[in-house]
C-alpha cells in the first residue's frame, strides 16, 4: 500500500483527479487545494491544467463519494479562490448544475456550504446573470429536494449581495410556480425566498408574482412580511472583486464620504418601473378614439377617456408614438365640463408615470395648458391637475419645467398663482440635482416677489420656495438674496429651511484643487534633484562679457553689488540682518521669467532713479549671473534651483484665481449655450405645439363645414317635405270647395225640379169647376205635404253628403271617381221620389198622388173635359222628366270635365 500511494502521489494532478480509486481522488483533490494556495499569482503554472481542461471539475464536483466529493468543492473553491476571473469564466458553465444537483442536496452540511461559496465566488469574480440562468432550470427538476435547495442557494444570494448585483426579475417570475408545488419544503423555500426579496424590493416585488397566487398563500405572506417591515433598510454584506478592488484603490476619507453619500442615494433605486415588463398601450386604444373625442357629447368624451385610462394604467408603458393622444389630452384641457378634464389629467399622469423619461418630449404640449387650467377651483380637478404636473416633473426635470412654472406664477389669477407655486415647492423637494446659479437667481427672485403678495398664503409659499432652496444651495450661497428681507421675514425662511427634507445636495466646490496643492510639493522633489544641470547652465551666462556693463552704470560701486547678490542668496538661511532684503529677493525671483524682473529690480530703485525701472531685461540677466557664480556653496546651487519650482506656489494664488475666472467663463458659457439649446428646444416643441395646433384646427374646420353641408341639405329636404305637404294641402282644400260647389248646385236643381212639379199640378187643376177645386185643394194639400217630405229629404242629403275626414282621404286617392259617385247618388235621390210616385199610383196603394186618383174617378163620371186633363197632366210629367235626364246628362258631362285637370 506504501508503494501504491507513493505512485498516486507522483502522478498529475489532472491524472489523480480523473483516477478509479476515490482515495486517490480524495488526495488529489486536497493536494491541488494545497498548491493553489500557495501560488504567487493568478498566471501561475498549477492553473493552467484545470483551465485548459475545465471537465476535471465536473468529475470533482460530482464525485459519487461524498467523501470525495466534499474535498472536491473545496478544491474548486480554492481554485476559483486564487485562480481570479479567468478560473470563473472557464469552469462556470461545466460546473453549476452538478454543483446544484449533487452538492446543494447533499446530506452533509460541510458539502452544502462548500457547494453554496462555490456559487458565490462565480458571482463574485463575474457577474451574477450567468449563475442564475443555470440555477433557473433546476427550478422545474423533478425531485423536490433538488428544488428546494435551489430556492435555499437563491436565497442566500439575494442576502449577500442583493438586488442591485443580482437582478431578481427572472427568479419572481417563477416564484409562482413553486409556490403552488405540492411538497411542502418547496413552498416553505419559496416563502423564505419571497421575504428575503421583499426585504429589499418591498412593495415594488408585488407586481410580478403577486397576482398569480391564492388569497391564502397572499395572507400568509403578508403575515411574514409585517415582520420585515420593523427591520432597517438591508446592505449588501458581500463585495464582487472589483468592488473590493475599488475599495482598495480609493482612499479611506474619499471612501467614507462616498460611502455615505452612496448610502443617502441607493435607497431609491429600487421602483416599480425597474421591475415590471412594458406594455403595448396602444393596441389597446379604442380604434375610434379621435372620433369619439370630437364628439360633441361629453358622455362620449369622458367614456373614451375611461378606457384610455384603463389600458394606461401599468407600471410600465412601452414607448410608440403617443403624439395624437397627448394632442387630444391636451386638448381636453380647455374642455368645458370638469369630468372631461379630470380624467384627462388622470391619463396624462399615468402616461407620464408608465413611459418616463420618454414622456418628456410631449412635456411641452401638456404642461402649459395644464397649469391654465389650475384656475378651476373645484379642489378634485386641482388635486388630479397636481399628481398629473408632478409625474410630468419625475420624467423630466427641473430645468425642463421651470420656465412654464415662472411664467405661470406672474398669472393674474391667483388660483393658478398659488397652485403653481406649490408645484414648484414639490419640484424642489423631489428634485435629485441642484438647481443651477442662473436658475437658483431665477427662483430666488421670483419667491422674494411673492413675499410681498397680499395674501397670506401666497407670502407663506415665497418664503417656504426659499428655505426649500436654501436647504438645496447652501445658507452662504442664498446670503445675497437674504439682504434685503426684515427679520420677521428671514425667521420665517429660516423655520421652513429647518423644517425642509430636500433629496438634492448643492457640490459646487470641485474636487480638482487639492491635487493643484499637491501638485507643486510633487514638483519640487524632481526640481531638486536637477540641481547639477542649473548649475551648468548659469556657467556659460557668468562667462558672458555683455552683462557686466550694466550695474557698472549704476552709481554705487559694482564690487559692492556683486558680493551682495552672491552673499545674499545664501544668507538667508543663515539669517543674517544684512541679508534682508535679499531674502526677498529670492523668493520674488521665484515667480517666474515675466515677474521675476521686477521683483529683482525693487529691491535696487532704492539705489538707482525711478527712470531706469524700463530695463528690466539686463538687469535680470545680472541677477541671474550673479546667482550662477556663487553657487559653489550647496546652499547658493538650493537656492538659485529651485526659482522654476517655486513658480506654482508663489504663482499659485494668482494663478489659481485666473484658473477659478476661466473656469467660471467657462461654465458661464456652457450655461449660455445650455440656454440657448434649451431654448431652442422649447421653440422647436412649441413650434410643434403651433402645427399641431393648427392641424387640429384644420380639422376641427373640415368637420364643421361637413356637419354645416349636412345640415343644409337636411334643410333643404325639408324645405320640399313642406312644399309637397302644402301643394297636397291646397289640393284638398280646392277639392273641398268644389264638393260644396257640387253640393249646392244640386241642391240648387233640386229645387228647380220640384218647382216644376208644383207648376204643373196647378196648371192641371185650374180648369174645373167645384169639382176642379175640390182637386186643386186635393193636390196642393197633396203635392204641399210631398214638397216638405221632399224638403226634409234634401236636407238629409245635404247631411249625407257632407265630406268627412275619411272620404276627404279617400277623394284625395280616387279623384273624380268619387266625385261621380256623390252625383249619382244624389241624382237617384232626385228621381227617386218620382219613381215611388209611379209605383204606388201603379199598385193602387194608399201612398198615390189623391189627384190623380181623383181625375180618374172624376173623369169616368163627369164627361170629356174632366178626362182631357190627366193627359195633359201624363204628359206634362213626361217632358219633366226628359228636361231632368238632359240635365242630368249635362252635369255628368260637366263634372268629368271639371275632375280631369285634378
Amino acid at each position: 500500500m506504501a508503494d501504491q500511494e507513493e505512485d498516486f502521489s507522483s502522478l498529475p494532478l489532472p491524472d489523480r483527479f480523473a483516477h478509479k480509486n476515490w482515495k486517490v481522488r480524495k488526495q488529489g483533490y486536497e493536494d491541488a487545494a494545497k498548491a493553489f494556495e500557495v501560488t504567487p499569482d493568478e498566471s501561475d503554472p498549477a492553473f493552467r491544467p484545470f483551465l485548459v481542461d475545465s471537465g476535471l471539475w465536473k468529475g470533482a464536483v460530482a464525485d459519487s463519494n461524498v467523501a470525495a466529493q466534499q474535498e472536491g468543492i473545496n478544491a474548486l473553491c480554492a481554485f476559483l479562490k486564487f485562480g481570479g476571473p479567468d478560473a470563473c469564466k472557464r469552469s462556470r458553465n461545466a460546473t453549476i448544475s452538478p454543483i446544484v444537483e449533487k452538492g446543494l442536496s447533499s446530506t452533509r452540511a460541510a458539502t452544502k456550504q462548500s457547494a453554496l461559496e462555490a456559487l458565490l465566488l462565480y458571482i463574485e469574480l463575474d457577474k451574477s446573470d450567468p449563475v442564475i440562468e443555470d440555477l433557473l432550470p433546476s427550478l422545474s427538476h423533478k425531485q423536490p429536494k433538488i428544488i428546494a435547495a435551489t430556492l435555499a442557494a437563491m436565497t442566500a444570494i439575494y442576502h449577500a449581495y442583493g438586488v442591485k448585483i443580482v437582478d431578481p426579475k427572472p427568479v419572481l417570475k417563477q416564484l409562482p410556480k413553486a409556490f403552488g408545488h405540492a411538497d411542502k419544503n418547496v413552498r416553505a423555500e419559496a416563502s423564505n425566498l419571497a421575504v428575503e426579496l421583499y426585504r429589499w424590493l418591498r412593495e415594488a416585488m408585488k407586481t410580478l408574482f403577486w397576482n398569480d397566487l391564492k388569497p391564502v398563500q397572499q395572507q400568509d405572506l403578508e403575515k411574514l412580511f409585517e415582520s420585515v417591515k420593523q427591520e432597517p433598510p438591508p446592505t449588501q454584506e458581500r463585495l464582487l472583486r472589483s468592488q473590493q478592488a475599488a475599495k482598495a484603490a480609493a482612499p479611506a476619507a474619499e471612501e467614507g464620504l462616498d460611502g455615505e453619500e452612496g448610502a443617502d442615494e441607493a435607497e431609491p433605486e429600487i421602483d416599480v418601473f425597474d421591475l415590471a415588463e412594458p406594455v403595448d398601450v396602444l393596441s389597446k386604444v379604442p380604434k375610434d378614439f379621435n372620433e369619439n373625442m370630437a364628439s360633441s357629447k361629453w358622455k362620449d368624451r369622458k367614456e373614451t377617456l375611461d378606457a384610455l385610462f384603463a389600458a394606461a394604467n401599468t407600471d410600465r408603458i412601452k414607448d410608440g408614438p403617443y403624439d395624437d393622444i397627448v394632442a387630444a389630452l391636451a386638448k381636453s384641457m380647455k374642455d368645458a365640463n370638469i369630468a372631461v378634464v379630470t380624467v384627462a389629467a388622470n391619463c396624462i399622469e399615468v402616461l407620464a408615470k408608465g413611459l418616463r423619461k420618454s414622456f418628456a418630449k410631449y412635456r411641452g404640449r401638456v404642461m402649459a395648458p395644464m397649469m391654465e387650467k389650475l384656475k378651476e377651483k373645484k379642489q378634485s380637478v386641482a388635486d388630479a391637475l397636481g399628481a398629473a404636473l408632478d409625474a410630468i416633473f419625475a420624467s423630466t426635470g427641473l430645468s425642463e419645467c421651470l420656465e412654464d412654472i415662472l411664467e405661470f406664477l406672474k398669472h393674474k389669477n391667483p388660483q393658478v398663482k398659488a397652485e403653481t407655486l406649490r408645484f414648484l415647492i414639490r419640484c424642489l423637494k423631489t428634485t435629485r440635482e441642484a438647481p443651477s446659479k442662473p436658475e437658483t437667481k431665477s427662483i430666488a427672485e421670483a419667491a422674494t416677489k411673492l413675499l410681498t403678495e397680499s395674501t397670506e398664503a401666497t407670502r407663506s409659499g415665497g418664503a417656504e420656495v426659499l428655505g426649500t432652496l436654501m436647504k438645496i444651495m447652501g445658507e452662504r450661497a442664498m446670503g445675497p438674496y437674504m439682504e434685503g428681507l426684515d427679520e420677521i421675514r428671514k425667521t420665517k425662511i429660516k423655520e421652513y429651511f429647518d423644517a425642509a427634507e430636500v433629496k438634492a445636495k448643492d457640490k459646487p466646490k470641485p474636487v480638482a484643487p487639492p491635487p493643484k496643492a499637491a501638485a507643486p510639493a510633487a514638483q519640487k522633489k524632481p526640481m531638486a534633484k536637477k540641481t547639477a544641470p542649473g548649475l551648468k547652465k548659469p556657467g556659460p551666462r557668468a562667462s558672458t562679457p555683455q552683462e557686466d556693463p550694466p550695474p557698472s552704470q549704476y552709481k554705487q560701486a559694482p564690487p559692492k553689488a556683486l558680493p551682495s547678490k552672491l552673499g545674499g542668496l545664501p544668507k538667508p538661511g543663515l539669517g543674517a540682518s544684512s541679508t534682508s532684503t535679499s531674502g526677498l529677493k529670492a523668493p520674488t525671483s521665484k515667480l517666474g521669467a515675466l515677474k521675476a524682473p521686477s521683483a529683482l529690480q525693487s529691491p535696487r530703485r532704492n539705489f538707482t532713479p525711478p527712470e531706469e525701472d524700463p530695463t528690466p531685461a539686463p538687469k535680470l540677466g545680472r541677477g541671474l549671473t550673479g546667482r550662477s557664480l556663487g553657487k559653489p556653496n550647496p546652499l547658493s546651487s538650493s537656492t538659485t534651483e529651485p526659482p522654476p519650482p517655486p513658480q506654482p506656489t508663489a504663482l499659485s494664488s494668482a494663478e489659481r484665481a485666473e484658473l477659478e475666472e476661466l473656469r467660471t467663463e467657462r461654465d458661464r458659457t456652457a450655461r449660455t449655450i445650455q440656454e440657448i439649446l434649451s431654448s431652442k428646444a422649447n421653440l422647436t416643441s412649441q413650434l410643434q405645439e403651433v402645427q399641431n395646433h393648427n392641424a387640429d384646427l384644420i380639422e376641427e374646420r373640415t368637420r364643421n363645414v361637413l356637419s354645416i353641408k349636412a345640415k343644409e341639405t337636411q334643410l333643404v329636404r325639408a324645405r320640399a317635405d313642406a312644399e309637397e305637404a302644402e301643394q297636397t294641402v291646397q289640393k284638398q282644400a280646392r277639392e273641398m270647395d268644389r264638393l260644396r260647389r257640387e253640393l249646392s248646385r244640386i241642391t240648387s236643381e233640386r229645387e228647380a225640379g220640384d218647382q216644376i212639379y208644383r207648376d204643373s199640378a196647378g196648371s192641371g187643376g185650374s180648369g174645373s169647376g167645384a169639382n176642379g177645386a175640390v182637386s186643386v185643394s186635393r193636390q196642393h194639400s197633396g203635392y204641399g205635404n210631398r214638397a216638405d217630405s221632399r224638403e226634409a229629404g234634401y236636407q238629409r242629403a245635404q247631411r249625407e253628403y257632407a265630406p268627412l275626414p275619411d272620404e276627404e282621404k279617400e277623394n284625395e286617392v280616387d279623384g273624380e271617381g268619387d266625385g261621380k259617385t256623390m252625383g249619382m247618388n244624389m241624382k237617384r235621390r232626385e228621381v227617386s221620389p218620382a219613381r215611388t210616385t209611379t209605383s204606388t199610383n201603379a199598385t193602387g196603394g194608399s201612398a198615390a198622388p189623391p189627384v190623380l186618383s181623383k181625375e180618374v174617378s172624376t173623369g169616368a163620371g163627369g164627361g170629356r173635359r174632366d178626362g182631357d186633363q190627366p193627359v195633359e197632366s201624363w204628359k206634362r210629367a213626361a217632358e219633366v222628366t226628359s228636361a231632368l235626364k238632359a240635365r242630368i246628362e249635362l252635369m255628368k258631362a260637366k263634372q268629368g270635365m271639371s275632375s280631369r285637370p285634378h
